[in-house]
């Protein structure tokens, strides 16, 4: 499934432009503190789970900008390339990922800044909520206004295609060896990005 076709820039979208300095701090705040996985691969397919897969067995980012992966030396993975993730088929992988607006993927890469996928992580941090959202923000301005997003998280909001933090319960749809992985798939013409969270519970 391709990214959906989103029209011209509506209100409260960020038509910003990013630099790769600029990203790059705003991954490694956000996530240094986090058992995370974050990166970008290149749009090869139209089917783009075939890039997230690739991800996942960590191709290289297009553009040289440099994200988190704190896998990167566990010996598991030389048995296994896409550890911690499990190397499920495409079908698998497309089932447990579901379409989320904009504003809940910028409340999602906020959540995703520890464990529990929960916004009440960012009291950890020194800077306020809305110096936050600047980072988030700038994290998804790498993808353009157009990008689509998906999650493995299940915390729906009342309208579809929104994610209610406000809500005590919710599940996810595990894509990896771990008790609990949470995560955020960004999908532009051009690139995807992979934006995850580990943890034991």
């Amino acid at each position: 499934m391709a990214p959906m076709f989103r029209g011209p820039v509506e209100e409260g979208q960020s038509d910003m432009t990013v630099d790769r300095a600029s990203w790059e701090t705003a991954v490694r705040h956000l996530y240094e503190d986090a058992s995370s996985y974050d990166a970008t691969g290149a749009r090869r397919h139209e089917d783009w789970v075939l890039d997230v897969l690739a991800l996942m067995a960590r191709v290289p980012d297009p553009r040289g900008w440099a994200g988190l992966d704190d896998a990167a030396q566990d010996p598991e993975r030389a048995a296994s390339p896409t550890h911690p993730f499990i190397a499920h088929p495409p079908d698998h992988i497309r089932t447990r990922l579901r379409e989320i607006d904009r504003d809940s993927a910028e409340n999602l890469l906020l959540a995703l800044t520890d464990d529990r996928c929960t916004l009440s992580n960012l009291k950890r941090f020194e800077e306020t909520e809305e110096e936050l959202r600047v980072m988030a923000r700038t994290v998804l301005a790498r993808y353009g206004d157009a990008a689509a997003h998906y999650t493995n998280v299940d915390r729906p909001g009342a309208v579809p295609g929104t994610l209610d933090f406000t809500t005590p319960g919710w599940g996810y749809s595990p894509l990896s060896v771990f008790t609990e992985d949470c995560g955020l798939v960004v999908v532009s013409d051009t690139e995807v990005g992979m934006f995850w969270n580990f943890s034991d519970c």
